[in-house]
């Protein structure tokens, strides 16, 4: 929607069937402090619209685009090629137009791809049973600590330090007027496993402690073996939630049910969607069997109608739209649909075969990077147990020497000290992702830039 072509006397009108004064009393309710006295500075009252068009053409020209430069960022959204197919597919009309089936028994196309969707997430998760997706991954992290207060009946999250910091504080948004008592702590650099406190937090559980979330790999790319984790958990009746932010790596690792999870939470992101000005995404969520009426979101079953043929329907959709507020498990009012058949279009494609080949192709092409970079003068490897993310130590601020790669034509990763605002023992860490579109040339030219820029 470009304009509102409304008239004074249109907005009169509409102000006097509701009963208002003028469009001030429509903001009362907004505090004093929060609301524009004057015109914002900078911005023209009013201008053609050609004009607007150029003029925000040559500011997002300002803009490395991740499809044009050496790209090397992840953390929690990373950069994998999506097949022409997946597109094609999901822009069909069936598909496309039926977002969100309020009548969803009548969309029975719709319900067989959240089914199959539903299908593959809790394969890959090594779930019981998966949900038709979430909003995203951080969300559907806040949503399992809620979920695990209801079964446990306790209200005390125990959050790893190798958890994204941006998942912990969309965690603690969510739950700043609830009774969760949700204790973190600071990461640390340690070679070879930065960001791992797997034993700190078995010695932390309690009889208050409702889950543990921990995410594998974890923000630094290191992994770890959850299950020691896993039974410290279920000794004390807590649950154990795990994080996967880059689903491409279940590919090569063993998956979060495997290893003891009780719910295993993600981001889809990396298959079948691209990175999207940083969305719309996809939530990934799955438990046990036992838990499964406390899961939030939508759920889709199989059935057969009354004569015997194979049909879906949503079941145990405990949201509010279904059933009373107050008996709701969640808010949730849909789930990324579009995305999530994305998602399923693509790893159709690939197969359980194709798959594996990228998370190897992947591995392997972050470690040939990462022993490249490790010798720099200067430069220390942290993570040695990784998938295609690792962590670099700088002997110089990072943040500085990504904007001087940037200037370079080079999107080289994240500075630890943008996720860690104030941590000055993390300013020189550096976060570094590769995928499958990083060819030898990119290789090459960050290698060069990096050396050049330290020296």
């Amino acid at each position: 929607m470009r304009y509102l072509p409304l008239t004074q006397p249109d907005r009169e009108a509409m102000l006097t069937v509701i009963g208002a004064q003028d469009i001030d009393a429509l903001f009362a309710d907004v505090p004093e402090s929060a609301r524009l006295t004057a015109p914002i500075a900078g911005l023209p009252n009013h201008s053609p619209e050609m004009h607007v068009e150029r003029a925000l053409g040559v500011m997002a020209a300002k803009n490395l685009s991740a499809g044009t430069v050496p790209f090397f960022v992840g953390g929690g959204a990373y950069k994998h090629h999506v097949p022409a197919t997946v597109d094609a597919i999901i822009q069909r009309g069936e598909f496309l137009t039926a977002y969100t089936p309020y009548q969803p028994e009548i969309a029975q196309g719709t319900l067989q791809v959240l089914f199959e969707f539903q299908s593959q997430v809790a394969r890959l998760l090594g779930m019981d049973v998966a949900n038709a997706s979430m909003y995203d991954g951080s969300t559907a992290m806040t949503e399992a600590v809620f979920m695990a207060r209801r079964v446990t009946r306790r209200s005390k999250a125990l959050v790893s330090a190798g958890v994204h910091p941006h998942y912990v504080g969309v965690l603690k948004t969510l739950t700043r007027f609830t009774d969760d008592e949700i204790a973190t702590s600071t990461p640390d650099l340690t070679p070879g496993k930065p960001g791992d406190d797997l034993d700190a937090l078995i010695a932390a559980i309690d009889a208050q402690t409702s889950c543990v979330i921990v995410q594998n790999p974890n923000i630094f790319g290191h992994i770890a073996d959850l299950a020691p984790l896993a039974d410290a958990c279920h000794k004390a009746g807590a649950l154990l939630i795990t994080v996967v932010t880059e689903v491409v790596s279940l590919g090569a690792i063993k998956s979060p049910g495997e290893m003891g999870a009780d719910i295993v939470v993600g981001e889809g992101q990396s298959i079948g969607n691209g990175l999207n000005f940083g969305g719309p995404y996809l939530g990934l969520f799955a438990c046990r069997d036992k838990h499964v009426r406390q899961m939030p979101g939508r759920l889709c079953g199989e059935t057969v109608d009354a004569d015997g043929k194979r049909g879906f329907v949503l079941t145990l959709s405990t949201r509010e739209q279904h059933i009373r507020r107050e008996k709701a498990t969640s808010n949730i009012c849909t789930n990324s649909g579009l995305c999530a058949l994305a998602f399923s279009v693509h790893l159709t494609l690939l197969g359980e075969k194709g798959l594996r080949n990228l998370a190897g192709l992947n591995h392997a092409r972050a470690v040939q990077l990462a022993e490249r970079l490790g010798r720099i003068p200067g430069v220390e490897l942290i993570t040695t147990s990784f998938f295609n993310e690792f962590a670099l130590k700088l002997p110089t601020e990072a943040r500085s020497v990504i904007r001087k790669l940037a200037e370079r034509q080079i999107l080289g990763g994240i500075s630890m000290g943008r996720l860690y605002p104030g941590i000055a023992a993390l300013e020189n860490g550096m976060i570094i992702a590769v995928t499958e579109t990083a060819t030898d040339e990119d290789f090459d030219a960050f290698e060069d830039a990096l050396d050049e820029v330290l020296a």
